[in-house]
């Protein structure tokens, strides 16, 4: 697995999205500046660009923004940036909490004191779903774990059928993942800990989805993609992909 998951954790054509070119909410900007962030949150900002992923996902005041093996650092920001009036849901698989020794937040529970509108969902994998429908839906550095051992292997298609149900029309699917050499397919999601970037458009786009964009926030050319993602040499500044879904109207 490529980060922890707990809180104490195809179309052929491809559209290229400059994140710089899209007009940024002040609220996600005032979220990233609150100062009751932690100064370890703070110091990750450089390298995991959360205004130009927020502004790339539209995430907004007011919205349901589902986190699919959910960390605190991005879901604070998302509970600061829809406000009261909005929903973060954590979507923590019960597959990852059985593989870590750190205990995991309770399913229904709500994590940050001074965040209520943050809550938990633990449920296997394979029968993910939330109870409101969803805005955005964001998976970050673990899609690919969905075919390694430790997850069953999960049903991808059926999962990937869930998160499409569980969108409202319009709703956006965001995949972020570390990119493997091109044309490796699913050889390296067990062992680099990374996967072809062809074979995600491929398995979402068949759930009905429409490849809707890319950003290039987190590109790294220097990388060559094939060290594992945890190794000294590479860790922090893998080249990494950054997708957007979109459920049809």
């Amino acid at each position: 697995m490529t980060r922890t998951v707990f809180a104490a954790a195809l179309g052929a054509l491809t559209v290229l999205v400059a994140t710089t070119a899209i007009a940024t909410p002040s609220n996600l900007a005032v979220a990233i500046a609150d100062s009751h962030r932690t100064d370890a949150d703070r110091a990750l900002d450089a390298t995991r660009k959360p205004l130009d992923l927020m502004t790339f996902a539209g995430i907004k005041r007011g919205q349901t923004v589902v986190d699919v093996f959910p960390g605190p650092y991005f879901d604070r920001l998302f509970g600061d940036v829809v406000g009261p009036e909005g929903k973060v849901l954590m979507f923590i698989p019960t597959e990852a909490v059985a593989v870590h020794d750190e205990p995991s937040t309770p399913d229904g529970s709500q994590p940050f004191a001074d965040l209520p509108n943050v809550t938990t969902i633990t449920a296997p994998i394979n029968s993910f779903s939330v109870p409101v429908p969803a805005d955005v839906i964001w998976f970050r550095q673990n899609y690919h774990d969905l075919h390694d051992k430790f997850m069953g292997p999960a049903d991808v298609p059926a999962f990937n059928a869930a998160v499409f149900k569980a969108l409202k029309p319009g709703g956006v699917f965001i995949v972020i993942d570390h990119y493997a050499p091109d044309g490796s397919g699913l050889a390296d999601t067990d062992t680099t800990h990374r996967i072809d970037a062809e074979e995600v458009k491929k398995e979402v786009t068949a759930a009905g989805f429409v490849f809707d964009g890319q950003s290039n926030v987190l590109r790294k050319p220097a990388d060559p993609r094939t060290a594992l993602v945890f190794d000294k040499s590479i860790r922090g500044h893998t080249d990494q992909f950054v997708f957007k879904f979109r459920k049809p109207k």
